[in-house]
């Protein structure tokens, strides 16, 4: 992906788009815990949650249709926090170019596939692990892509239950085809106990998207709590057709929390505006299901 960093004027025009997010509104909630309410479209479709928090599901889905008005028809997302049983979604199942996105997915691959082959990682495979996870190196990225091949993508998207995303062709893994849905699976792949990745494999991943550079920290950390322990992995891609990609992929961990989201869009004009549209629906999200521990 092009560029490793906002440029500081795009950063003084952010930081406005993200004053005026940050003051949006918490709507008081008065439906059962677990119920969904209904409410406003953004881009033609609904926000929908469930939770077993009171009030939680009618609080996100009200203000997440305010952060996403206006950017609705080219934005997609997917949350779940255990704490509280609570899930979002919105357009989850629509598809996206990856961007880098898809690095999380292959570093699950070549994890999958070295538990597989009852294997280490090799030091030449932690050196590029890192870089494409900590710096979003993309040579680093081609190199394993190649290595693990397309059926060794495919196998673990399979194991995965990842039905919705396509590899990208002739070794193109930002054209990838991507959901919110897909995305959050992996995340709870990542945090939980499961039969995909060993207790190992999700250490080891969870340890390098907390690693990411300080100029990558942005989109899904916007607006955590201080208390948590920050995961993320971020792409960004400019493309002829729907413009800018902006992706974010954040989970949340330590005292108390364990969440995660996936916040996807496309049609920016820049950058900028892109990475202001994921991050309004993260300080959302962030903001939300925080205020449900203390309420």
């Amino acid at each position: 992906m092009p560029g490793t960093h906002i440029p500081r004027r795009a950063k003084r025009g952010l930081a406005a788009v993200l004053a005026a997010g940050s003051a949006l509104t918490v709507f008081a909630a008065a439906t059962p815990a677990g119920a969904t309410t209904p409410g406003a479209t953004a881009g033609g479709s609904k926000v929908t949650c469930t939770s077993q928090q009171h009030g939680l599901a009618d609080r996100l889905e009200r203000d997440l249709t305010t952060a996403l008005h206006g950017h609705g028809n080219a934005s997609a997302l997917a949350l779940y926090d255990r704490t509280t049983a609570t899930t979002c979604t919105f357009k989850a199942d629509q598809a996206f170019d990856s961007a880098s996105v898809i690095k999380v997915t292959v570093l699950g691959a070549l994890l999958r596939q070295a538990t597989e082959r009852h294997r280490a990682l090799t030091s030449r495979e932690v050196a590029l692990t890192t870089a494409m996870i900590t710096k979003s190196d993309n040579d680093a990225t081609n190199a394993l892509w190649h290595q693990i091949g397309h059926a060794g993508i495919q196998h673990f998207l399979d194991v995965a239950g990842m039905r919705d995303t396509v590899p990208g062709p002739k070794g193109k893994w930002g054209r990838t085809q991507i959901t919110a849905g897909d995305q959050v699976k992996l995340l709870r792949l990542l945090t939980s106990d499961n039969q995909v990745l060993d207790t190992g494999a999700r250490t080891y991943a969870l340890r390098l998207m907390n690693r990411v550079v300080p100029e990558q920290r942005w989109g899904a950390p916007a607006g955590a709590p201080r208390t948590a322990t920050v995961h993320v992995k971020n792409g960004w891609l400019p493309l002829d057709t729907n413009g800018w990609h902006v992706h974010s992929l954040g989970v949340f961990t330590g005292r108390g929390h364990d969440y995660g989201m996936a916040v996807l869009s496309h049609g920016n004009r820049t950058m900028q505006k892109g990475v202001a549209t994921v991050e309004s629906a993260a300080r959302v999200i962030n903001r939300d299901l925080n205020l449900s521990t203390t309420s």
